[in-house]
């Protein structure tokens, strides 16, 4: 919001602290009798030499007051009330200006910052607990691109390693080719499984996939050929459950395409004298920052994902000169992550500082594991598709005679699926019951979209049509709080990129719903015979609405409007 720039800078030009840094810490008092913003003295006291109440005292005598009601002292805070006037004309002004792009800067401008994210495995389903780096690396897309920011979305495919070996094997002798054209994932679950429960039979099945991994990895034609069939097939299906969350990537360069990049790091360690020997291993030995050894090669000469991610970050810094480097990855991963960074640095690359580790938790689903190897697994498009079945039969409750009703689940069965996965702390487990997920008054996505819809059937009713607004004759708590709110998208949208946490704008965009729903269920608008103030209340409806669709458009969820 502008005004918390405004008290910054005046704030700034009295004392010996960056207006930007003064700005991080204006906070919003808990309640509006205390203001509507309020900066802490305390972090003066040590460089003023004063109690933080004297600070405060002495700072409401000089600063310029021009724009705000009054400033008063509340022990060591200094706390700010805005002119409500002024206020709901510029937020409203500027929103109902800027539309869909209000909430966009440029701040980001000329800066790369590369996403890895997604990065399923081949040839296995794509299950719920993939969503969760999908969902929160194509947000924190939309977010960084929203400020500015170059983004690359990275699909980092995990189509390499030695349960190629197995799936080759398996799909010499079982593969049904008619089930692989109408369900590639399902049919190439069912020969890996048949292979291990085969293999448990008859062990030599292990040796002839092994040596059909290395047969893949001298480039023997028969090999390569199977192996880039499977690829492609899971690419396929794969694609389609991208199209239907409208997801896309920039690059889909995975595991072997880092084959030939590999030797170059190896080469580069032991220029370097990082590399010793444990128990036949190569290693870069951590002891110094209190870590296991960071292994590059294993004891029969073969590089593992260690050797690889560090050849992907040193490729993604040549070709992309990034600013942030982000792996959106579970939580589990924090060490491999930490390991692979220190090696960097220790190789004398300073932008190992700038590879961002964003961690989450695990997804669990009616008491079930998610394990490939036995086939138990629920499947993404599985979910998906009971989401809009579910929301379809909660819409025809709700509204029979809604037109459109098929496209109208689809948008709220997505929606209500992804915005789970967005919306606590991204290092929180997610639990999913469907009476939450589709709750139509809870904490969700529907009960949003739901907002939005009604604030724009208001805008119908009224022919969408207004002018000749009064925005000072808006003068009740409901109607403040809510435009004060709508002011503060940015802050949101910071804190979110701060933090890499989607959460935060989906926290924000909740808290606009339940303040325009306690705004609508207070404040009569379409009944008012004084116009000027029935104009500004469609003017503060129309603002929420595109704050709405804004926001739920940085997490990937689109809005309906009718429901």
């Amino acid at each position: 919001m502008e005004y918390k720039r405004i008290i910054a800078e005046r704030l700034s030009q009295l004392t010996d602290i960056e207006s930007n840094q003064i700005e991080k810490l204006i906070e919003l008092p808990p309640k509006p009798e205390m203001g509507d913003f309020a900066f802490p003295c305390f972090q003066l006291a040590r460089t003023m030499r004063k109690a933080p109440n004297l600070i405060a005292e002495e700072l409401k005598e000089k600063i310029n007051k021009d724009g705000f009601e009054k400033v008063e002292t509340a022990g060591g805070y200094l706390n700010f009330f805005v002119n409500k006037a002024d206020a709901n004309k510029s937020i409203l002004q500027k929103i109902l200006t800027e539309k869909e792009k209000y909430g966009h800067t440029n701040i980001g401008a000329g800066k790369t910052i590369t996403i890895d994210f997604s990065s399923p495995n081949i040839a296995k389903p794509f299950h719920v607990g993939h969503l969760y780096s999908t969902a929160i690396g194509n947000s924190l897309y939309k977010i960084f691109t929203s400020q500015g920011y170059n983004c690359v979305g990275i699909n980092h495919l995990g189509d390499w390693g030695t349960q190629f070996g197995k799936l080759i094997a398996a799909y010499k002798r079982w593969v049904d080719e008619e089930a692989l054209e109408k369900e590639p994932i399902k049919e190439l679950l069912r020969i890996y499984v048949k292979f291990h429960d085969e293999a448990e039979l008859d062990p030599s099945l292990e040796d002839i996939a092994r040596q059909h991994f290395k047969n893949l990895e001298d480039g023997k034609e028969e090999e390569v050929k199977l192996w880039q069939r499977i690829k492609d097939v899971s690419l396929i299906e794969f694609n389609r459950l991208y199209d239907t969350l409208k997801i896309k990537f920039d690059s889909y360069a995975g595991e072997s395409f880092y084959n030939d990049k590999m030797d170059e790091v190896v080469e580069m360690l032991e220029e370097k004298g990082l590399l010793t020997e444990s128990s036949g291993a190569q290693v870069v030995n951590l002891d110094e920052y209190n870590m296991p050894p960071c292994i590059i090669k294993k004891s029969d000469g073969a590089t593992i994902y260690a050797t690889r991610d560090l050849a992907a970050a040193l490729y993604r810094k040549r070709t992309y000169d990034f600013y942030k480097n982000v792996y959106v990855v579970g939580t589990p991963q924090a060490l491999h992550f930490k390991q692979v960074f220190t090696t960097l640095k220790l190789m004398g690359f300073d932008w190992a500082d700038d590879c961002v580790h964003v961690g989450f938790g695990l997804v669990k689903f009616a008491d079930k594991k998610l394990s490939t190897r036995k086939g138990d697994v629920i499947f993404l498009e599985e979910l998906l598709n009971e989401a809009i079945l579910r929301a379809k039969e909660l819409i025809e409750q709700k509204n029979a005679a809604l037109e459109n009703k098929e496209e109208v689940a689809k948008v709220v069965g997505l929606g209500a699926v992804v915005f789970t996965y967005l919306k606590n702390n991204r290092e929180r487990d997610i639990v999913f019951t469907w009476e939450d997920i589709l709750n139509f008054d809870g904490e969700t996505a529907p009960y949003v979209q739901y907002s939005y819809a009604r604030g724009r059937s208001i805008l119908r009713k009224a022919g969408n049509v207004y002018s000749d607004m009064d925005f000072s004759k808006m003068t009740t708590s409901e109607e403040f709080e809510l435009i004060k709110l709508l002011g503060s998208f940015n802050d949101a949208i910071n804190s979110a990129i701060e933090k890499y946490e989607p959460s935060v704008v989906t926290r924000y965009i909740l808290d606009v719903a339940k303040a325009f729903n306690k705004f609508y269920n207070l404040s009569p608008i379409l009944s008012l015979e004084d116009e000027a103030l029935k104009n500004a209340r469609l003017a503060l409806v129309d603002a929420t609405t595109i704050v709405i669709r804004n926001g739920l458009a940085l997490l990937g969820i689109d809005v309906v409007e009718r429901m």
